[in-house]
């Protein structure tokens, strides 16, 4: 806290002649504990903490980042700062107003901070003992497990008396066991992403993972293909994650729609016009941002440009209903968005990001989905990914597979693999799961922007039946 207070003074005492300027601290330190085959790897520890200053001069906006959190130095990257911001004011597509600009008040503590945690010792000797267990057959080849923990600090200053600061903790548990005879190789793995501390530890079920992950991916070197053909798919929350991200969370980014986001990652098949109207899934279809669920990655008060945070409906009953899009964006297209303006780091600018993308719970029971089932495959933990610039086209794979014949489950298949058009196949969504189907999850490593931004997000969703999917097998 000493360092937020002495940012704070020297917030006060700078100097410029912009309209409008502010400061946004970031303050992250972490530590990764990982077994690899029984031996303990070093622990990979870092801190990194700088600010950036942005300011609206003459109806532009400049900013600039720096490591130099002393008085002098803050004061000579508003100095920067607003010298592009008049550089540019020529060229900017809309006029930076001040007037329009947030002075928000606010404080957010993420779950797990104060809380004690587990001595270093103690984790590695938590990871050690899974490590072990996992070596239970002279096919496991590879055992590997960790535990990444993040603290973050926030701060967010203004020049008209905004003031938001904001404490996060997260705890990323992951195990995976390689299983090979002859010329294959399957991998069984867990994830969890959330915010929090050690009780993550616990929601991951990381105590006794290691024998359950060596006998599934044993299961899989001696499991039949999937099968391929048009058949129904059931997809469990850590696949329905992946799925949520590429063809919902990408496709609705406000900036991509615009047509900012191209170089990197492509842009959307969305258009302005589609919002209101466009039928995007069944009508079993509800989408939201939530940036409120306190123990999702991505949950926040306020984004990276101040603007205060709430729950929002994207797509309700099917019909797309509104774009992921921060201020600028918003006034830009003419469309509503949310306060999802993000930055991955101090010294990267905040743009259009995805946060906490949930699918909202059905009424169907797991039993009940998969008794519905004539023909299909259950299919979990994302392996695989391919998706076209548009977000549009897509093939993922799967680390396992069941068969599903009649209503019943008929055993575990390995390569399990499915393909479509994303809004053909959220409109084959036929069954929704209830909530006690729901998983709370999410990625460290969403990619997007140039310089490339690797950002947390979310994604809390039940499991899922669609109709009529193209899957077919490794062979």
């Amino acid at each position: 806290m000493l360092v937020i207070e002495d940012i704070r003074k020297s917030f006060v005492a700078l100097r410029s002649p912009a309209a409008f300027w502010s400061l946004r601290y970031v303050e992250e330190t972490s530590e990764t504990l990982a077994v690899r085959s029984d031996v303990a790897e070093p622990p990979r520890l870092s801190l990194d903490r700088g600010a950036m200053l942005v300011a609206l001069a003459d109806g532009g906006y400049g900013y600039a980042a720096t490591s130099d959190v002393s008085l002098q130095g803050l004061q000579a990257a508003l100095e920067r700062a607003t010298q592009w911001a008049r550089a540019t004011a020529r060229y900017s597509v809309m006029r930076a107003l001040p007037a329009e600009q947030a002075a928000p008040l606010g404080e957010r503590v993420a779950p797990g901070i104060g809380a004690p945690q587990l001595a270093r010792k103690e984790l590695y000797e938590l990871l050690a003992a899974e490590c072990r267990a996992a070596a239970t057959d002279a096919a496991i080849i590879d055992r590997y497990v960790e535990v990444e923990r993040v603290d973050t600090e926030q701060l967010y200053l203004t020049s008209n008396g905004g003031d938001v600061h904001q404490r996060y903790r997260f705890t990323f548990p992951h195990m995976s066991v390689a299983a090979n005879r002859g010329v294959e190789t399957q991998t069984r793995s867990l994830s969890l992403h959330q915010q929090g501390g050690d009780e993550i530890l616990r929601r991951a079920a990381l105590n006794g993972s290691g024998a359950r992950l060596a006998e599934e991916a044993l299961a899989l070197l001696g499991a039949p293909n999937c099968p391929s053909g048009a058949m129904d798919l059931l997809l469990v929350a850590d696949q329905m994650m992946l799925q949520i991200h590429e063809s919902i969370g990408h496709p609705l980014e406000l900036d991509r729609i615009l047509g900012d986001e191209r170089n990197y990652a492509g842009t959307s098949f969305v258009t302005p016009d589609m919002f209101g109207s466009y039928q995007y899934g069944s009508p079993l279809l509800n989408v939201t941002y939530d940036p409120e669920r306190s123990e999702e990655l991505a949950s926040f008060a306020y984004d990276d440009e101040g603007e205060a945070a709430r729950k929002v409906l994207l797509i309700r009953d099917g019909i797309l209903q509104r774009p992921l899009g921060g201020r600028l964006s918003q006034a830009r297209a003419r469309l509503p968005g949310t306060a999802n303006t993000r930055a991955s780091s101090w010294n990267r600018p905040p743009i259009d990001r995805m946060a906490n993308l949930n699918v909202e719970p059905g009424t169907s029971s797991l039993a009940e989905m998969i008794a519905s089932i004539e023909r299909g495959v259950l299919m979990k933990t994302n392996v695989s990914w391919s998706i076209d610039d548009s977000r549009n086209k897509f093939q993922f794979g799967c680390e396992c597979g069941e068969l599903i014949e009649n209503g019943k489950l008929k055993g575990v298949v390995k390569n399990p693999n499915y393909r479509g058009i994303s809004a053909t196949f959220w409109r084959s969504l036929r069954m929704v799961g209830r909530p006690d189907t729901v998983e709370v999850l999410g990625t460290q490593y969403c990619g997007k922007g140039e310089p490339n931004q690797a950002i947390y997000v979310g994604h809390a969703t039940p499991a899922c039946v669609f109709g009529k999917v193209e899957v077919f097998g490794g062979e």
